[in-house]
């Protein structure tokens, strides 16, 4: 019998009622395992009204409640990081080392919330006028969702809910459909942990469930983390709506190879940061742009590395890439590279048509290296979001600069050189949110935040650190007059001299 994943509202499994599901498939057999219930309008206003009872006594609790119940909620974490991770590989198809590190980086965000209280100060100026303070303070907004992707069901949820939550709000979760079933452990763990009923909502679904969240009067602010044409109709509807927004959306990041840069060291990132996760990760590196002779070499290096990559299921310690989420997300990733010739690259590595023995349904594509791309190609203008890297050819680096941020995206971007002036000037010229030195992947610590520009975000806020909780709260300022005691009225003694 086919498991069914159903909705969490007011600290419990709320059955589906729409009568309306979702298949959740296991992408290395393609398998349907799993059916996920589609919220209707009115279950999630069932959610939100759970979040809304709960705000009014969460809103008060003290800061040390908050944060003993998120210490205990990362006990746990860590405690299930291997079933966490295998949910993931299941409904992902990522491989469980991937799934495991996807924990790690969500468990450092639960770290920086089980310290909110350093985030949480006020600040405070006495005497600006005679007997007059003025304090600023935050306060929480409410009840806050988030929307997020598929291709990290864990992480990404744990980008937002622990720093909203240590700051006082309550959160609905609307996870991606695909892979759901993390959610609800997630959901099961907090419980675990003591944290009241109604604090943290998931529900299920399509465009229904996203439409009435960024509608819904009790809703005051929205996280997404997604493709940039969803990104934006999330920022435009919700903020139409009278909300909070981040919605951080979709990539094309370039990494760019000086001259005099450790090729082998380079390779190497790029075939990492463009392979790993079977490039479902909007940070991975896309494009690579080689300047001057080394082209040809590069180009060579990054073959040879990414030729002996073992793909497979990703239950197997010997797999290095999964298969991609969906068979029509394959077809999709493909089509890039059957049209790649025709448009002028030239195919180094063809990874259409790849199955693995024994697996044969299974979402499968092998590794693909397309060189010498011209920027009209579909393949360099679209976020492919798959195991595709292509290589573009400049002169110069002021060619190299003016191609990337001729890219409407603005997330993460990289060079690699030995020349400390020529990153200097990179890391102030580069029109991206994120920029790596010497280093592929550049997503920030937990204690800085994380986001791009242009179109790779809409809102004012990046996402986690300091971004994440004046996002999650709203400031406040005190003015104060109390006269001095002294100065009381006659006949009321409050054992101050009257002689100052």
């Amino acid at each position: 019998m086919t498991k069914t994943v159903n909705h969490w509202i007011g600290g419990k499994t709320a059955e589906g009622a729409s009568g309306t599901y979702g298949p959740v498939t296991d992408p290395a057999t393609g398998e349907v395992t799993t059916q996920v219930a589609f919220a209707t309008a009115e279950e999630v206003d069932a959610a939100v009204a759970a979040a809304k009872d709960a705000f009014a006594t969460w809103r008060h609790s003290s800061l040390a409640q908050r944060t003993s119940i998120l210490f205990k909620f990362r006990a746990l974490l860590d405690e299930h990081r291997d079933e966490i991770a295998a949910l993931i590989t299941a409904e992902h198809g990522k491989v469980h080392s991937d799934a495991l590190g996807e924990v790690a980086r969500g468990l450092e965000i639960v770290d920086l919330a089980c310290g909110i209280t350093v985030q949480l100060k006020g600040e405070l100026s006495t005497q600006v006028a005679t007997n007059v303070d003025v304090a600023s303070l935050r306060q929480p907004l409410g009840v806050v969702a988030g929307i997020t992707p598929f291709n990290f069901p864990a992480m990404v949820p744990m980008w937002m809910f622990p720093i909203a939550v240590a700051c006082g709000n309550t959160f609905v979760l609307k996870p991606s459909e695909k892979d759901p079933s993390v959610s609800l452990k997630i959901a099961e763990l907090l419980a675990e942990a003591g944290l009241p009923d109604g604090v943290f909502n998931v529900v299920h679904g399509d465009k229904v469930a996203v439409d009435r969240l960024l509608e819904h009067p009790d809703v005051q602010a929205v996280s997404f983390v997604g493709s940039t044409p969803i990104a934006r109709y999330i920022h435009t509807t919700a903020s139409a709506h009278g909300k909070r927004v981040q919605a951080l959306g979709g990539a094309k990041n370039h990494m760019l190879v000086l001259p005099d840069a450790d090729l082998d060291a380079a390779a190497d990132a790029a075939v990492s940061a463009a392979y790993g996760s079977a490039g479902e990760r909007c940070m991975a590196i896309s494009a690579v742009v080689a300047v001057g002779a080394i082209g040809d070499e590069l180009v060579e290096k990054i073959r040879e590395r990414a030729e002996k990559i073992k793909i497979g299921p990703g239950a197997d310690p010997s797999s290095e890439m999964g298969p991609l989420i969906t068979a029509a997300h394959r077809d999709k990733v493909a089509s890039y590279v059957s049209g790649a010739a025709a448009e002028g690259a030239e195919v180094v590595l063809d990874g259409t048509g790849y199955t693995v023995e024994g697996y044969e349904d299974g979402h499968w594509i092998g590794i693909s290296l397309l060189d010498k791309v011209p920027v009209t190609a579909k393949a360099y203008q679209d976020e492919i979001f798959g195991p595709v890297l292509t290589v573009l050819r400049v002169d110069s680096y002021d060619e190299g600069i003016a191609l990337i941020n001729a890219s409407p995206f603005g997330n993460g971007t990289a060079i690699f050189t030995r020349d400390g002036g020529a990153a200097r000037r990179f890391q102030l010229e580069v029109e991206a949110g994120m920029v790596g030195v010497n280093v592929p992947i550049p997503v920030p610590v937990g204690y800085h935040s994380f986001g791009g520009w242009k179109d790779s975000l809409f809102g004012d806020h990046h996402i986690y650190g300091n971004d994440g909780t004046h996002f999650y709260t709203r400031g406040k300022v005190v003015t104060t007059r109390w006269p001095d005691p002294a100065d009381a009225p006659a006949g009321v003694d409050l054992g101050f001299p009257r002689n100052h």
